[in-house]
């Protein structure tokens, strides 16, 4: 897999070029510059980075959640290969509106919000709200959707699933609201689950339980995974492989193994060596990026990361590097690594 390989049979979501822009009265705001990406079928894609690189709005341009006006997809394809058929569809052709792409958004492809309780109706039942997507998607009758949320709802081991049918979102914690989402994403058997920040205000032993029945959950439904996040620890227990994004473009991917243990692009190996380890020996201080990240409506001509970067060359300043084959499998967007 990698974000400029051909899709195949094992394809499920393949991103070209996909440009996302918002148009501010003075300015423009790039959120997401020219991305290209394969999700293979049955598997996770961590994608990574700081706050405002453009993960989330990555997972709304798929979800055609995007606010128009201001924001807009300018460029590019968001490819979905169905399940168990050859058709290839364009979501970014789709009417965020339109019949196929109500369709589509939670009966093929679902996603879970960073905060459950801006996602679930405040005045409406848990059960309700997981039947009433069982029945937009699936076609059945209330009975048997309030059977299906049932049985979502043991399934992502929630404690007393009958009791919490009939319970009210603030009745519950984060962990079981987390897991709620969970249950109401998987209801229809979704072909890709998009995992926008899991896992954020969640205590430690709970985001471990999130991860765990996440990963138990793919193989069950055989869904693929896109799980955004700034913290590393998830990617490397979730991810098959990882996609590190700075500023709205992609400057490395590769393997989640190969990435943690041969990191290319200095944005990466920065990110890396700001993450506390226990037992750490040598130095025990961190070693932060320096700078701050650029405005996302600054023009900026050469790499984004450059004002930043350790290994900064003239070229660096002056025009943007492209992304480069290190080894099979793993890529990275800097002029360190170009042949010129």
């Amino acid at each position: 897999m990698a974000p400029t390989a051909p899709a195949n049979a094992d394809t499920i979501l393949e991103i070209k070029d996909l440009k996302t822009y918002f148009f501010l009265e003075k300015s423009t705001v790039r959120a997401v510059d020219g991305v290209n990406l394969t999700l293979p079928r049955k598997s996770t894609l961590g994608l990574v980075g700081e706050s405002g690189c453009g993960k989330s709005v990555m997972s709304m341009s798929i979800m055609r959640l995007i606010q128009s006006p201001p924001g807009k997809i300018v460029g590019g394809q968001i490819n979905l290969h169905r399940k168990g058929t050859s058709e290839v569809i364009d979501i970014a052709k789709l009417d965020p509106r339109g019949a196929e792409m109500r369709r589509i958004r939670g009966g093929e492809i679902a996603i879970v919000f960073q905060e459950p309780m801006m996602s679930l109706n405040p005045l409406f039942k848990i059960g309700d709200q997981i039947a009433e997507v069982v029945q937009v998607h699936q076609k059945l009758n209330k009975k048997d959707a309030l059977d299906r949320a049932l049985q979502m709802l043991s399934k992502v081991q929630i404690s007393a699933p009958k009791q919490r049918l009939n319970e009210y979102p603030h009745q519950l914690s984060g962990g079981m609201r987390q897991r709620v989402m969970i249950a109401l994403a998987l209801s229809c058997n979704p072909s890709i689950l998009i995992a926008d920040e899991p896992t954020t205000a969640l205590d430690v032993t709970v985001q471990s339980q999130i991860l765990d029945l996440m990963n138990e959950l793919q193989s069950d439904v055989d869904a693929s995974i896109i799980i955004i996040t700034h913290n590393l620890g998830v990617v490397s227990q979730m991810a098959d492989h990882v996609a590190v994004m700075y500023l709205g473009k992609v400057v490395e991917f590769a393997e989640t193994r190969e990435l943690f243990h041969q990191p290319k692009h200095p944005y990466t190996v920065g990110l890396l060596n700001s993450v506390p380890v226990l037992g750490r020996k040598g130095k025990q201080h961190l070693e932060p990026i320096k700078g701050m990240v650029p405005l996302p409506t600054d023009v900026i001509p050469g790499c984004a990361f450059a004002p930043r970067c350790p290994h900064a060359m003239k070229i660096c300043r002056e025009k943007q590097p492209t992304l480069q084959t290190i080894s099979p499998g793993h890529t990275t967007a800097c002029w360190l690594y170009e042949d010129a």
